[in-house]
């Protein structure tokens, strides 16, 4: 609206007040539009609340036991989800806090975003998880016990060497976070059946090279996508294996085939090879899956490509689902 002009006497004045001319019709003006509330998809939330990685390394905790026709006690899926599910949280609000200096970090992503702005419930629920955790822990195998303390030291001392904050832009002394997820997670998963038939070990150890092999996979795909140009602040060795990816892919998928061709020569037990068969064919299809992803990844909503990179690693789902491994 236009403000209102001092009164005058003036003859003009007068004459335009005796023949006045006709006022220009009223218009309302448009109100801008209420900011909308963001709301995410239950796949995008998935992945947002932290639950893709402990639900991934839930299930193939059971799987891996399902596979030799172990059945774990429900303490240890449980402590394998809280861990996990502590670990991610914990490294995403790291991973979001500010600078020395007040700025915010580079490279910040959805996900970082999410757990900074709701950190306070996030570390309420991390505080709650760890009681829950102490108490299930009591109930792991003695043996297992032992295993994961010393895979507990290693990743606490890997926890706080990744996070010493360098210089903004220097990428020198980031340490490649996605390969050490493969070397960690599978080794994580592996313990609970290891652990009570350590006999298994050489039987299991190229399944669990295979599945390293795709969460490093999984991690690389994640990063070449969130950084399709500049990878200037990666490890050289991330590089690398980002230029690479497809034949990476292609490289673990035929090994994953090969180890189910040749497994009847290499393990005696009927039962163990239709077990370890079934989860060779989950990794061949989880891989194959992140291939699918990385070419529909310029027609997919860059969170629900990045939630779905996780839910493909949840392909022994299906057999768990149809019946047991083994019988």
């Amino acid at each position: 609206m236009t403000p209102l002009s001092p009164r005058s006497n003036s003859p003009h004045t007068k004459a335009e007040a005796s023949n006045p001319k006709p006022r220009p019709s009223l218009t309302l003006v448009e109100r801008p539009a209420p900011q909308q509330t963001l709301r995410h998809t239950p796949l995008a939330l998935w992945h947002l609340l932290s639950l893709d990685a402990p639900s991934v390394a839930t299930v193939w905790t059971i799987a891996v036991a399902s596979a030799v026709g172990l059945h774990l006690p429900w303490a240890s899926p449980a402590a394998m989800f809280i861990a996990v599910w502590m670990l991610y949280a914990a490294d995403r609000l790291l991973d979001a806090r500010p600078l020395p200096g007040g700025q915010s970090p580079p490279e910040l992503e959805e996900r970082h975003r999410f757990h900074h702005r709701h950190r306070r419930a996030f570390l309420i629920a991390i505080t709650i998880c760890a009681c829950a955790l102490a108490a299930l822990l009591r109930q792991i195998d003695p043996h297992a016990m032992r295993i994961y303390t010393l895979l507990a030291t290693l990743l606490g001392a890997w926890f706080l060497i990744i996070h010493a904050r360098p210089l903004p832009g220097d990428g020198t002394h980031r340490l490649p976070k996605e390969l050490a997820v493969g070397i960690f997670f599978p080794a994580a998963v592996f313990i609970p059946t290891v652990a009570r038939l350590p006999q298994l070990r050489l039987d299991l150890l190229p399944i669990a090279l295979l599945l390293a092999a795709t969460c490093s996979l999984n991690c690389l795909y994640l990063y070449a996508w969130e950084h399709p140009r500049h990878r200037a602040q990666a490890h050289w060795s991330t590089r690398w294996a980002t230029d690479h990816l497809v034949a990476l892919t292609w490289t673990v998928a035929a090994l994953s085939l090969a180890l189910i061709l040749i497994s009847p020569l290499l393990i005696a037990s009927a039962q163990l090879h239709r077990g370890t068969a079934v989860l060779t064919t989950c990794i061949l299809t989880s891989s194959l899956l992140l291939l699918l992803l990385h070419h529909l990844r310029n027609r997919l909503p860059p969170l629900h490509l990045r939630s779905l990179a996780d839910l493909v690693l949840l392909t022994p789902l299906i057999p768990l689902a149809i019946s047991p491994f083994t019988r």
